[in-house]
């Protein structure tokens, strides 16, 4: 779930896409006789006017140095209300941005081209991360396994925000946030005890942010939603002793401390507006959060940290990439590997960057971040030349980001969020609530929905 550009897509592919479906890998055609055309969508809308006049330089330089190459480009992103029909009809882009959760369905059903035999011509292919490459690659056991159907281009993982200036009235050292969950719990009781309507912590309960809330903090304890079992088939993982951990935490910070607040049933842009109005210590959040945080409610960087998520054992995270659409000519293909990585390129870092600083926007958040190797370095480099945020905020969680393993959403997670939402719930608004009870309910229902996933 990456709250901003969307909150999630769960996708709805039903039998009428078996024809679409039927030409998964790359046919074999006669070479194009004059410039390849390619479809592709992530043109900004007209309201964008930056972006999308950055997009539209980046074709114009794109096209000047492939000539035999031709971008067609659409609006939009990946809609989950048309989506659907646009793949039974043939209408989907030639390479089309996908979340990182869905990529998977698409390899499975076979409407994705393979790209794998053309990666050798794009070397800098070979520094995208290896956990990112992997949810682009194929995991069947057979002739499919590690081939490759797309490439990322946009990542976050989750952290700790906190609220530097509140640390400091509170006594605690901005410089250092908590790396364990009994050291977010102290914190919150000297964060509370400013008064004035301060809240030590908080967390969401409502609109499936609760249930997306509740699974980040399960994987930083070790814990898991949903596992595979030796069949193969998906299993509620969360009645655990981590699940139990994760409730019983909350409610005793609830209730025990009362380091929460009063206010309850939390959704997205209640935090991130208490956090901006200074009203809020601590939060489980990802830098575009901190993003919304400063632009959406008019605060400012210098004022907030990320931390690690407490437990380190895992986070969640997400993001995006392209993929290809089923029953590209290799000169297609080609074509889509040319233009993403030219469009997001390490050697094209610093001069983005430049223009970014001087447009005034924020440069120097330690994600979205693909890259390893020498690219990693080169985007390292253009961040720290071009800054305009506070990088030192964000060191701790930009130095915990090769140690926190990222784990992905779980299969159809919206509807296991709006569960797990119940969960959450309860042990915030009822002293009394029985987090046993609470589990074991969530886990039949889970089962049932994890049931239909293919």
């Amino acid at each position: 779930m990456k709250r901003g550009r969307a909150l999630g897509l769960s996708l709805a592919v039903c039998a009428t896409l078996a024809c679409a479906a039927c030409g998964g890998g790359t046919p074999e055609q006669e070479p194009a006789s004059g410039p390849v055309t390619i479809t592709v969508n992530g043109l900004p809308p007209a309201t964008d006017e930056y972006n999308r006049a950055v997009f539209e330089e980046n074709v114009k330089a794109f096209e000047a140095r492939y000539p035999d190459y031709r971008i067609e480009a659409k609006e939009g992103f990946m809609d989950p209300q048309t989506f659907s029909a646009k793949i039974a009809g043939g209408q989907l882009e030639d390479v089309f941005y996908v979340y990182l959760t869905d990529a998977q369905n698409l390899i499975a059903r076979r409407q994705v081209s393979d790209v794998s035999p053309y990666l050798a011509d794009f070397p800098v292919t070979k520094d995208y991360k290896p956990g990112l490459m992997k949810v682009f690659s194929s995991d069947d056991q057979g002739d499919d396994k590690g081939k490759v159907y797309g490439l990322p281009d946009d990542n976050y993982s989750l952290g700790l925000l906190y609220n530097r200036a509140l640390y400091k009235k509170a006594g605690l050292d901005p410089d250092k946030p908590p790396l364990t969950w009994e050291e977010v719990r102290e914190n919150a009781k000297r964060l509370t005890a400013l008064g004035d309507g301060v809240v030590g912590y908080g967390d969401y309960s409502k609109s499936n942010t609760g249930g997306w809330h509740f699974t980040a903090e399960i994987y930083s304890v070790g814990g898991d939603v949903a596992v595979k079992d030796a069949t193969g088939a998906w299993k509620p993982a969360f009645n655990s002793d981590q699940g139990r951990q994760v409730l019983r935490q909350l409610k005793d910070m609830r209730w025990t401390d009362d380091t929460m607040g009063q206010r309850q049933l939390l959704e997205y842009d209640d935090l991130v507006k208490l956090m901006a109005s200074h009203k809020l210590g601590q939060m489980i959040g990802s830098t575009g959060d901190l993003t919304n945080t400063v632009t959406r409610f008019k605060s400012t960087y210098d004022d907030f940290g990320m931390g690690p998520i407490p437990g380190g054992q895992g986070t969640l995270g997400g993001g995006s990439g392209y993929m290809f659409k089923a029953g590209l000519s290799p000169e297609q293909i080609k074509a889509g590997l040319a233009w993403l990585t030219f469009r997001k390129n390490p050697d094209r870092i610093d001069a983005d960057n430049a223009r970014a600083a001087a447009k005034g926007l924020p440069v120097g958040l330690p994600e979205p971040n693909v890259w390893t190797g020498d690219s990693e370095r080169k985007q390292r480099e253009a961040t720290e030349k071009h800054a305009t945020v506070p990088t030192k905020n964000f060191a701790p969680f930009a130095e915990a980001l090769g140690r926190v393993p990222v784990k992905l959403e779980p299969p159809n997670a919206q509807q296991i969020y709006a569960v797990l939402d119940t969960a959450m719930q309860k042990v915030l608004t009822d002293e009394n609530a029985d987090v046993d009870a609470l589990l074991a309910n969530a886990e039949k229902q889970v089962g049932q929905i994890l049931a239909a996933v293919k």
